[in-house]
């Protein structure tokens, strides 16, 4: 199903995005995950990246938004991008959490060409608990997430 939100925003629902239910972790924290990527079938990595998540022993999902499909920005010569966010238990710290999902991206063929350019997958930490954490590989809350539809849209289908 699809709703469209403005001519260039449109929100996609399907089994896995948003979960309809919250689910019970026994671990420690909450990393807020943002899902993005605008190379090739979205719809179908991000269900593999879900499934992926679901087998992890490193994250349990605990819920997911649905899929908001929105231009580009930064780099506009590109086609749009799908996003959605990911809430995750862990009980890695928030430099191990960094870590694993920079991995995760490998394995779903991300590439780092430039700032800002296509990606198959991204994978950003938007929040860790109620933590700041200002270092220069990873500042939580995410920087710009205040500013970013492609964030606040998803972000707000979430359950707190």
């Amino acid at each position: 199903m699809r709703k469209r939100l403005t001519k260039n925003l449109t929100l996609f629902f399907n089994k896995n995005f948003p979960t309809r239910k919250v689910f019970k972790s026994n671990k420690k924290h909450t990393v807020i995950v943002g899902v993005g990527g605008n190379i090739g079938n979205l719809f179908k990595r991000f269900n593999k990246l879900y499934i992926y998540l679901k087998k992890s022993n490193s994250f349990d999902i605990i819920q997911t938004a649905p899929i908001l499909k929105n231009p580009p920005f930064g780099f506009l010569d590109q086609n749009d991008f799908f996003n959605t966010i990911i809430v995750l238990k862990t009980n890695l710290n928030p430099h191990q959490s960094l870590k694993q999902l920079l991995r995760i991206e490998k394995k779903f063929k991300r590439k780092r060409a430039f700032k800002d350019s296509p990606r198959t997958l991204d994978l950003d930490i938007i929040f860790y608990d109620k933590i700041s954490v200002n270092k220069k590989d990873l500042i939580i809350p995410h920087e710009s997430f205040y500013k970013r539809e492609s964030v606040l849209i998803p972000l707000s289908y979430i359950v707190r």
